[in-house]
């Protein structure tokens, strides 16, 4: 169970990943078309009106679908921003406490924006809303990267908080305390000078 679930994490991000591949292309292109424009301008006295129809429209798509699409991944790194200061001073008992009710809070929060989004997705699709560029792209599209960016931070969450309940660390927690014990090396050498 574990390897699948670490496959599809690391499958989101790739998607992610991909989706930011696409961006960069996407604006590269444009950015050629818009020097052919230039130069046509200069050597004819006219531009030629080269574009990519929808372009921004299809980089904050993309844009949206990377960021929702890498949130399980990140996660799982533990590079999202956390509040390790705080947890890791409380006492054990208390920091597992703590540390429970932050991811619990964190899956209901998830499962709460997953729902929502599965039925504006829904709704999406069955009103067949259009958007408004210049190419117009079923909104529900978009929307499903979105959705299935948030299962997936759902799932691992669910994960998390079953390994923590079974007294097994978070998988973040080691990243965020190393960067704490070097913080804490750090300061201790310095007051000692």
């Amino acid at each position: 169970m574990r390897r699948w679930l670490d496959v599809l994490y690391k499958a989101s991000c790739w998607l992610g990943a991909g989706c930011i591949a696409m961006i960069c292309l996407l604006v590269v292109c444009q950015v050629l078309l818009n020097l052919l424009d230039r130069f046509s301008t200069l050597l004819t006295g006219s531009a030629i009106g080269l574009t990519i129809p929808s372009y921004a429209d299809f980089t904050g798509f993309l844009l949206a679908a990377a960021s929702f699409l890498s949130l399980a991944y990140t996660l799982r790194e533990g590079a999202h921003i956390r509040v390790v200061l705080l947890i890791s001073r409380l006492p054990k008992k208390i920091h597992r406490l703590v540390e429970v009710w932050c991811i619990g809070f964190g899956l209901m929060v998830s499962l709460y924006f997953t729902w929502y989004a599965a039925m504006l997705t829904y709704e999406s699709y069955s009103y067949n809303d259009l958007s408004s560029g210049m190419i117009a792209v079923p909104i529900w599209i978009p929307q499903t990267a979105m959705l299935l960016g948030l299962v997936v931070l759902s799932v691992a969450l669910v994960d998390e908080l079953v390994a923590v309940c079974r007294g097994n660390t978070a998988c973040y927690a080691g990243k965020g305390e190393s960067l704490l014990t070097a913080n804490r090396q750090a300061e201790s050498v310095s007051s000692a000078e």
